[in-house]
């Protein structure tokens, strides 16, 4: 059967390093820097739903582990960024609090957890690797 290189089905096939993995890792920052500076920010991005706030928390955590998961294949780094996401959200919460005009509230912090949540789902193995992918048709350099 002829998979895809970002669709491997078997563990022991060698996987090879991403190309572009310096890339992929300032974009990894660049979006921990949005999301740290849209909650901090008086004038977040208003989502108009009824707490559409929380979707926000839940679609901003699931792109961040999203993204680091694909950086990362082995699942003690991805506790890791796990852990890392959903500190930084409580984190976030708090500062929000000694801002005078954000809120602190717990439910941001379960959506930014489930988001994390979310996130770890939906990555590879589970879907195709969106990196792979692009790589995989993104022309070899010289």
């Amino acid at each position: 059967m002829n998979q895809r290189p970002w669709m491997r089905s078997s563990t022991l096939q060698t996987i090879p390093p991403l190309r572009f993995r310096r890339l992929w890792q300032t974009v990894g920052v660049l979006l921990i820097g949005f999301v740290i500076h849209m909650s901090l920010t008086p004038e977040p991005i208003a989502i108009p739903l009824d707490g559409g706030d929380k979707y926000g928390h839940v679609l901003a955590y699931a792109t961040l582990m999203f993204w680091f998961a694909q950086l990362h294949d082995d699942s003690r780094a991805r506790i890791g960024w796990a852990v890392t996401f959903i500190a930084m959200g409580i984190g976030i919460e708090f500062l929000q609090r000694l801002t005078g005009y954000r809120t602190f509230e717990i439910a941001d912090m379960v959506a930014s957890a489930l988001g994390v949540f979310a996130g770890w789902v939906a990555a590879p193995p589970r879907s195709p690797h969106l990196l792979r992918c692009i790589e995989a048709h993104w022309p070899a350099g010289p």
